[in-house]
């Protein structure tokens, strides 16, 4: 480091980059994640906000969303969080704010993270061979697998396996699914286009447990979420979260397929792509720090690797492709209006959703962060939630 410049001002040239400046409703990193009771005085119309709040009290009301929580934080300070409905389908024990939510895929980003702490440590490379930390993946193929196609979408490999359902029912140990995801054919040639698939997020779970010699679950309980205060958070449910989940609907006008969210197998299989629990405060917390990195425990070139377009400038993926699909490393892009943010997002947006009713992104521009989870399958509530989110970011001042 060079004399006279300090970590705060490597922080801040990021903040530049991405196009952050100081302004009155921006609050200094070490000042921030105190609640905030008072949104305009973080820069919120009050009154356009709680128009979001009273879309998700009403889609309630009117039988279409058992369950919610919205938190929304700019400047790095959030708002108490908004809470809707009930936890359980058999009871009417409430949501709260401490309501644990099984996220789906919002659990990749954070998965990817992982990943991104043994780049930034010098123990893995992003364009390193995978099959040279698992040898088992070395045929049909998938030698030509990158650490980087791994958090892109362009492996090469399919989203899910093709006996997964079977695999659920019978209650089949993570190892038996990463096992056969080695054994796979590809698609395509890894690279060549962008695919979505929860297989490749797998595999770089395993690449971290390998080199780490221990859990994923483990290495993000000490690594991410100890960090970041994300108390409520855990890949797989721990006991003393389990009174605390939110069930996802899986009855009559929730999803077509039960997917073993509410089971005890499910709960406990800690899925890398999709098996984190946590709570709406604590993955405002993780978006959080890659507005800002001074809050959290990843380096400055970490934080912008995973939130810049990654795929635009792969000269393989097809020209539709390039424009329509952008991802970072592990953070979906926003390239210009119209996604599961919303259409309002600024571009620059970064975030993810998820299958069981989840959505979070965080906005650069505004330094504004939204984070909604339900209970409502996303197959059946996109359109609340984009709608929600526009509530929300047209909330900024």
């Amino acid at each position: 480091m060079s004399a006279g410049r300090n970590h705060d001002d490597i922080a801040r040239l990021g903040d530049v980059r991405r196009g952050i400046v100081e302004t009155p409703h921006t609050t200094p990193a070490r000042n921030r994640r105190a609640l905030s009771m008072n949104p305009q005085a973080i820069g919120i119309d009050s009154g356009r906000l709680a128009k979001a709040y009273e879309l998700l009290d009403g889609a309630h009301a009117a039988g279409q969303l058992p369950g919610a929580s919205l938190l929304v934080a700019r400047g790095g300070v959030p708002l108490a969080p908004h809470c809707v409905g009930r936890k359980y389908f058999d009871r009417d024990d409430p949501v709260t704010p401490d309501t644990v939510f099984l996220t789906a895929s919002v659990s990749k980003p954070v998965t990817v993270s992982a990943a991104m702490l043994l780049v930034e440590r010098g123990k893995i490379r992003l364009d390193q061979p995978a099959c040279d930390v698992l040898p088992a993946l070395a045929n049909r193929g998938k030698e030509a697998i990158l650490v980087r196609h791994l958090m892109t979408h362009t492996s090469g490999l399919p989203d899910m396996l093709p006996d997964n359902e079977q695999l659920r029912r019978e209650h089949q140990p993570l190892s038996e699914f990463v096992r056969r995801m080695c054994a796979l054919d590809l698609l395509f040639a890894p690279g060549a286009r962008i695919s979505y698939q929860s297989c490749g997020t797998a595999i770089l779970g395993a690449i971290v447990e390998e080199v780490e010699g221990e859990p994923l679950p483990e290495f993000l309980r000490r690594e991410v979420f100890e960090p970041l205060s994300m108390t409520g958070t855990s890949l797989g449910v721990r006991d003393d979260l389990a009174s605390r989940i939110a069930h996802v609907n899986v009855g009559p006008g929730g999803c077509d397929t039960d997917w073993g969210w509410n089971t005890p197998y499910w709960w406990g299989f800690g899925a890398p792509w999709g098996g984190m629990f946590s709570t709406v405060s604590d993955i405002a917390r993780f978006l959080g720090a890659f507005l800002d990195p001074r809050t959290g425990p990843f380096s400055p070139a970490t934080v912008t690797a995973m939130t810049t377009d990654q795929t635009t400038s792969m000269p393989t993926i097809p020209p539709e492709q390039r424009h329509g699909q952008v991802w970072g490393l592990g953070w979906r892009i926003q390239p210009v209006a119209g996604s599961c943010y919303g259409d309002l997002a600024s571009p620059g947006t970064f975030g993810h959703h998820g299958a069981t009713g989840t959505v979070v992104w965080a906005d650069p521009v505004r330094d504004m962060v939204c984070a909604l989870f339900t209970t409502q399958p996303h197959s059946t509530s996109a359109p609340l939630l984009s709608r929600c989110c526009n509530l929300v970011a047209a909330s900024a001042l």
